[in-house]
């Protein structure tokens, strides 16, 4: 099997280098057509929190993507209950931007990443839709006309993963190859376990890729840090291994969680992975897995231990909402 993964990697691995913006205007001019949204490329930003990168993701975009080079069609800043100025900078940068709780408000509201993702296909327009982290610090636009290259090119093609080099920076001290530790200690070492295919994709985890509507409308969404391993083995399950591409996007610089936030993290890829290999057939499970996390802290008698849970919820494919409007770019309640 890693075979295969190899074979994989050499014929769907490409540079950012290789998708010039001149390229994905011709081939996007090509596939325009009468229906609503055929054509259309929309980017979502996710963002909690992001006052200080994500004004400058944004204005990076605008500029080189869509007053430069009429590539990108809308530029969508999801907020996900941001207590300092996201909405406001990100709005100023030139994004349409949409409260994560105001979307599909009826439903039970949950929490977490996935969420703001999923709803994303509610108030975006576009046939393509490119994920980009809030929280880059080296974002260029070659970020996102890599990721568009596969799918402008090539209709086999449904969803493409950004892979990259991700350093930590620490006190302003780069160490290379320390970044990612949750994609290196947990997500791949699960991956190469039970889907050994898969093991060519180089940044499982990784915040940056794109995917075809209509692929990604009928695709559970996990609500937290499981969404992007929850989406890559659902694409794998849907559509099979020749349906995923991965671009080399070069350095990935961005802000790194504490020890323990990457133990609630793992946790919840932990749990991403059981539900997958549960509901593909790959394993018979004799109970449920806890969700609890306990952490300790030393204090003075002795250890404390406190308590998190890190269990995952998940939203059901957009496509079996009712109401859901493809064409028609929100989602409104049948009546």
């Amino acid at each position: 099997m890693l075979t295969e993964a190899t074979m994989w990697m050499r014929r769907r691995t490409s540079t950012a280098a290789d998708w010039p913006v001149e390229m994905l205007l011709k081939a996007k001019q090509a596939q325009t057509g009468a229906e609503p949204g055929q054509g259309r490329i929309s980017v979502v930003l996710p963002a909690r929190n992001e006052e200080e990168t994500v004004g400058e993701i944004v204005s990076v975009i605008r500029r080189d993507l869509m007053e430069r080079a009429p590539l990108v069609d809308e530029i969508v800043v999801i907020d996900s209950r941001s207590t300092d100025r996201t909405a406001e900078v990100a709005a100023a940068a030139g994004a349409e931007v949409v409260a994560q709780d105001a979307i599909l408000p009826e439903l039970p509201r949950m929490s977490g990443k996935g969420e703001a993702l999923w709803k994303s296909l509610a108030v975006t327009t576009g046939d393509l839709l490119v994920f980009i982290d809030a929280d880059l610090r080296n974002f260029s636009s070659h970020f996102v006309t890599g990721l568009l290259g596969p799918l402008l090119t090539d209709p086999t093609v449904g969803y493409v993963k950004g892979c990259y080099d991700r350093p930590l920076m620490t006190g302003g001290t780069r160490v290379d190859g320390a970044g990612g530790r949750v994609t290196e200690l947990v997500a791949r070492p699960l991956i190469n376990l039970h889907w050994p295919a898969l093991a060519g994709v180089i940044q499982p985890l990784g915040g940056e890729y794109a995917g075809r509507r209509s692929l990604l409308e009928r695709l559970p969404f996990v609500t937290g840090y499981g969404v992007e391993l929850g989406l890559l083995l659902d694409v794998f399950a849907d559509s099979g291994l020749d349906a995923l591409a991965q671009v080399d996007l070069g350095d990935r610089v961005h802000s790194h969680q504490s020890t323990e936030a990457l133990a609630a993290m793992s946790g919840q890829i932990m749990l991403t992975a059981w539900s997958r290999l549960q509901r593909h057939g790959r394993m018979l499970p004799l109970e449920n897995p806890g969700t609890e996390l306990a952490w300790f802290s030393r204090s003075g008698n002795g250890h404390e231990m406190r308590i998190n849970d890190v269990g995952v919820q998940e939203r059901p494919p957009m496509i079996e909402v009712p109401g859901y409007a493809r064409a028609g770019r929100s989602l409104q309640p049948e009546l």
